[in-house]
């Protein structure tokens, strides 16, 4: 032949010259797609067996084939094969290795009844769920070590705010189990995205399927997969389980934002609740004095790219016509990036959460402040057969004087809440604690004590890291 195909790729025959070297740079993607090889050389055994199955391959054959790629995989998991420059992508490099070892025309056959589109609409989804059980051992973890925090804690009152303003005194406890929640349904999520990745898209071609009569069942089911896709075109063209992680990889990133701008917020010397560990902590290059809170910062920036990395991936799904596009070459780098930035991020997480201080005493000091026990006054009133719209006005009442003599709810003599309203008996002050706010807040997933054990003992039964 005159034109062959040219090394490290796997096509050309058709064509009358190679691509422009501009146009290989821009193909090229071992660069990132090479984490993969070892997904890609499982794919190759299972797809050995579909050939051999099917009459393609005879005992000898099949025999030498399976050493070979043995061999292969030792040599990539060892570094000593690697792709080239030459190499298009992890596919073409792999078999390149392939008929290094096996020669051309044994290893040649190992590529009939399959197509790169399949290949990498399989590869992905094995890598997925592989990560995704990372993943979810890290945010497990992180579960305990808030639930462990939450255990050390169980007496403390703190400001529980709304529109960052005071509103209800509620457990420090509570309020740090509130940071579990979204990462529970987070790996909830992750649960369920489980029953859609599951699904092997081998078999499907380039977009028709086969006429070789190769199995896909025993393809799905040799790696691991526990269904086979129902519609070939829409299994190499379809990156929606993609998406889909990297969207549950973005709401992680979120979670743990909102949780990091709560502790930057609480490092502050107007809050000192808080004192972070000097092991997660920096320094400034300049102000001797400074303690940054760089890991929280840093988790709070990251949420951003994780962000991007989906929004990325959704634009360049959404014009996509049927069936495969070069375009979804794009969807291995957002969730490759998302995929190590958690895996970065979360450990770091965990230990600025298990290692920082709480200043507990100024944290129940100010768990009353800014009339937080206004709704108790309220509720008591209410108790007392008063419509609650009357005892909204009252208690503002009382607010309203407490704010022009500079007097907290509870310095306010009885005769002057007598004048507020002759509901306001000396009876009221029963409620003017925090403590006792906190205690008659006892409904389902309430500040109350028994509550909050009840969250724990939930978290620790389900989600702490098995």
């Amino acid at each position: 032949m005159e034109n062959e195909t040219k090394p490290g790729s796997l096509w050309g025959g058709r064509f009358e010259s190679s691509a422009a070297d501009t146009v290989a740079a821009l193909s090229k993607s071992t660069h990132f797609d090479w984490r993969l090889a070892e997904y890609d050389i499982a794919g190759s055994r299972a797809h050995l067996k579909a050939l051999f199955s099917a009459g393609y391959l005879n005992n000898d054959e099949a025999e030498r084939l399976k050493k070979v790629l043995d061999q292969l995989l030792e040599r990539v998991q060892a570094g000593s094969f690697a792709p080239k420059e030459q190499d298009e992508d992890v596919h073409s490099a792999l078999e390149r290795g392939l008929i290094e070892i096996a020669g051309a025309e044994l290893g040649g056959k190992l590529r009939a009844g399959r197509s790169r589109n399949d290949q990498i609409a399989t590869l992905i989804r094995s890598y997925l769920k592989d990560e995704a059980e990372v993943i979810d051992q890290l945010v497990r973890e992180l579960i305990e070590v808030i639930s462990n925090r939450a255990q050390e804690h169980l007496g403390s009152a703190m400001p529980g705010r709304t529109h960052m303003q005071n509103a209800q005194p509620v457990l420090l406890s509570h309020h740090l189990l509130a940071h579990t929640w979204p990462l529970v349904r987070d790996l909830e999520r992750l649960r369920d995205w489980r029953v859609r990745v599951d699904v092997s898209p081998y078999g499907a071609g380039a977009l028709a399927g086969t006429s070789l009569g190769l199995d896909p069942i025993l393809v799905a089911t040799e790696l691991g997969f526990s269904s086979t896709t129902q519609n070939s075109i829409d299994g190499t063209a379809s990156r929606d389980v993609v998406a889909e992680f990297n969207f549950i990889m973005s709401l992680i990133g979120i979670n743990l934002s909102r949780f990091a701008e709560e502790i930057i917020i609480w490092a502050t010397t107007e809050f000192g609740y808080i004192k972070l560990d000097d092991a997660y902590s920096t320094g400034s290059s300049i102000m001797p004095q400074k303690k940054n809170p760089d890991v929280a910062e840093l988790a709070r920036g990251k949420s951003g790219r994780l962000i991007g990395n989906l929004t990325g991936l959704l634009a360049t799904m959404k014009g996509l016509p049927l069936a495969y596009n070069r375009d979804l070459q794009e969807d291995k780098e957002p969730v490759f990036d998302s995929i190590d930035t958690l895996k970065l991020l979360l450990p770091a997480f965990s230990g600025m959460v298990a290692t920082m201080k709480f200043d507990v005493d100024r944290m129940e000091r100010q768990a009353s402040a800014g009339f937080s026990l206004a709704t108790d006054v309220a509720e008591w009133l209410v108790k007392q057969r008063v419509p609650f719209r009357e005892a909204h006005e009252i208690t503002g009442k009382l607010v309203s004087y407490c704010e022009k003599n500079s007097l907290g709810l509870h310095e306010v003599p009885d005769s002057e809440m007598a004048k507020i309203s002759k509901f306001l008996t000396p009876e009221v002050r029963d409620v003017m604690s925090v403590s006792g706010s906190i205690k008659s807040r006892n409904g389902a997933g309430a500040t109350s004590l028994p509550r909050v054990l009840e969250q724990i003992s939930e978290l620790r039964k389900s989600w702490v890291r098995k």
